[in-house]
């Protein structure tokens, strides 16, 4: 076998032993025999929103095992085909079968990294929210592009995308943004988003054609499930109703039905505008209580709870990745020293990778925590 196949059928078998250990193989089996048995119970729909949970959970285990085992499977196929086209110095099927262990490879490691997505919230869909920064029409510009950017990028993953409340720029771009992006792990993969993210490009709004540094924030929030509760107060919230508007043209919303919801312990404020009232009033609150989720689980979560802290506003010492289009092209994330020099693929909505570090990085960090606790 040659050098290059053998580091790829290495790289494979890596992604199998993490796998493995991510979802407990050993005990895999007896787990989902339990689940059987708790499926078959006539009593199970008693409590519909348990029995909902159970059967994700029992489904997830089911995919997770099939997913291993066919991984297993094709590794072991493609080595006897290459032990046989050896053998016969066949090198046409010695070729395929090396060709079907590169995509093996790809396969394997992006299950590694879904097994990565095991928080407590990384299953249920998100609420993102965009800010520009500081620097006016530079920084409205910048989070209309951050905006396009995960849009395509939800849309690549074949996630829903529903814009909840825009505020445009005075001169051009968005002073804000909120969308609801719903699929498999959509907060699991956001999460690592949240922050300060910094542009330097020559400015298409400077007559002298100068380099310009602009700041957005963004932000993201899982989507509270129907069965978590959580106790919103009504002497703690103000709601208000106001007249929005629109892009344009047919879509102009000219009524008072856009509503602002302000929980005035925190002051979180969450805005919905796309809708009637009556719907505005319960996506607005969805998001309140999504933020409040989230300030539950960063309390449960020292570290993400020191980054929230640490937010700071947008602008210089608070940003996690900067994007230099001038004077060269890279885009570094500045927590895990991430970079790629494909620019366009980024803001066209080519993330995975750079999120991929954060979620490995953020893993490594975690197994290192429960490794001293251990000591």
């Amino acid at each position: 076998m040659r050098a290059e196949t053998q580091n790829i059928v290495n790289a494979i078998e890596k992604s199998i032993d993490l796998l493995a250990q991510r979802m407990d193989w050993e005990t895999a089996e007896y787990r989902l025999e339990e689940f059987n048995a708790r499926v078959e119970d006539p009593t199970l729909w008693d409590d519909p929103e348990g029995a909902q949970k159970l059967m994700r959970e029992r489904q997830m285990l089911v995919d997770q095992i099939a997913g291993l085992r066919a991984i297993k499977q094709d590794l072991s196929d493609n080595l006897e085909l290459i032990e046989l086209g050896e053998m016969e110095d066949d090198a046409d099927v010695v070729k395929e079968a090396e060709d079907a262990l590169k995509d093996l490879k790809v396969r394997a490691a992006e299950k590694e990294l879904e097994a990565l997505l095991d928080g407590e919230a990384d299953g249920n869909d998100t609420f993102l929210e965009i800010n520009s920064g500081a620097g006016g029409t530079e920084s409205c510009d910048w989070a209309s592009i951050l905006a396009r950017m995960y849009v395509r990028w939800a849309e690549k993953k074949g996630y829903k995308v529903e814009l909840q409340s825009e505020s445009p720029g005075e001169e051009a771009g968005i002073k804000s943004a909120a969308y609801k992006i719903s699929g498999p792990n959509a907060y699991g993969w956001l999460k690592s988003e949240s922050g300060v993210h910094r542009l330097v490009r020559i400015s298409p709004y400077d007559s002298a054609a100068r380099r310009h540094t602009s700041f957005s924030s963004v932000w993201v929030y899982p989507v509270v499930d129907d069965n978590i509760e959580i106790d919103v107060k009504p002497n703690d919230i103000r709601i208000d109703t106001y007249r929005s508007s629109g892009a344009g043209g047919q879509h102009v919303n000219t009524t008072d039905s856009a509503v602002r919801i302000t929980h005035l312990p925190t002051g979180i404020v969450t805005t919905s505008s796309e809708k009637s009232q009556h719907q505005n009033r319960d996506i607005a609150m969805k998001a309140l209580k999504s933020r409040l989720y989230q300030m539950e689980l960063d309390r449960r979560n020292a570290d993400i709870n020191a980054a929230h802290e640490a937010k700071g506003d947008a602008g210089w010492g608070n940003q996690i990745r900067s994007y230099v289009l001038q004077p060269y092209q890279m885009v570094k994330d500045l927590r895990t020293g991430y970079e790629t020099s494909d620019t366009q693929g980024v803001l066209d909505g080519a993330l995975d990778g750079l999120m991929a570090a954060t979620l490995a990085h953020g893993a490594s960090g975690k197994s290192r925590a429960e490794a001293n606790a251990d000591d």
